[in-house]
């Protein structure tokens, strides 16, 4: 877990403080200004959900602090290397004009993208999270991570989880070739297609949400925001948020986190007005 990652103001240096460091402090002491994002399983450029994330992407207001990518932002990636994911060049191009502005990257790893951290954050300067982590904000306590594991009934993926994960598995990115990773991103692309549509008949989605984030509670966290399960939902009680994202598939939700408070919104919507 990452701790005490917040938004504290930095030291002066030697007793004088510049302009600049004015600038700084204040930016640091004000309220932060966060997009949360998640299960955007992008494929084709050409696709309905990949222009609409440039769009939303290309006109993120320019106070935005942060931008929380909460795992499953890619159909499939695997490695160090975009070699293999050419499709991807857009959205990466757009990426990197928000972090060359100054825009901080919260990256987590889903269960459609693995080992992410060496290239995102040499190329990036993201922060990249394989599971979970936790952090302040605004003075409020948040649990953060895909979701991926709060349902601890679903052996059948928790085993293609460790294997993907597994430090031979990034060993074996670094050597195979690129063609490798290409032809399991369109087999998964397949074996994932209408999946998300019949599972809410096995499980109870908003009865796991709940349970998970109740617990989070009691462990003393003001905020619990995750994904994973494609049902968005915000819920808030005594202080207290929980947040599930939604997908960026065919409901484009995301939640922005403004003034110390969250809200979930839809994308799709906006872009209709």
């Amino acid at each position: 877990m990452l701790h005490g990652v917040q938004n504290r103001p930095p030291k002066m240096r030697g007793g004088t403080v510049s302009k600049l460091d004015l600038q700084v402090f204040f930016h640091y002491i004000g309220d932060m200004h966060a997009i949360f994002i998640a299960d955007a399983h992008l494929k084709n450029p050409c696709d309905e959900n990949y222009r609409l994330l440039l769009d939303f992407l290309g006109n993120l207001p320019t106070g935005v602090d942060r931008l929380f990518i909460m795992g499953d932002f890619f159909e499939f990636w695997l490695g160090d290397s975009p070699a293999p994911f050419p499709h991807y060049a857009p959205v990466l191009e757009k990426l990197k004009s928000l972090t060359d502005r100054g825009v901080e990257l919260f990256l987590f790893e889903g269960n459609h993208d693995f080992h992410l951290g060496r290239y995102f954050s040499t190329n990036f300067g993201a922060r990249v999270f394989p599971d979970t982590t936790e952090m302040v904000m605004d003075n409020r306590r948040i649990f953060l991570g895909h979701g991926d594991l709060i349902n601890g009934n679903d052996r059948s993926y928790l085993i293609l989880r460790a294997i993907f994960r597994s430090p031979l598995t990034r060993l074996l990115t670094r050597i195979i070739p690129s063609w490798i990773p290409a032809w399991i991103a369109v087999r998964l692309g397949k074996h994932s297609k209408g999946k998300h549509k019949n599972a809410p008949s096995r499980w109870d989605y908003p009865r796991l949400i709940r349970e998970f984030t109740a617990e989070r509670f009691s462990a003393g966290y003001d905020v619990v925001v995750t994904a994973h399960f494609h049902c968005p939902m915000l819920e808030e009680s005594e202080g207290k948020s929980a947040l599930a994202l939604g997908d960026w598939i065919s409901q484009f939700s995301y939640a922005e986190w403004l003034d110390g408070r969250l809200e979930l919104k839809s994308y799709r919507n906006e872009d209709a007005r």
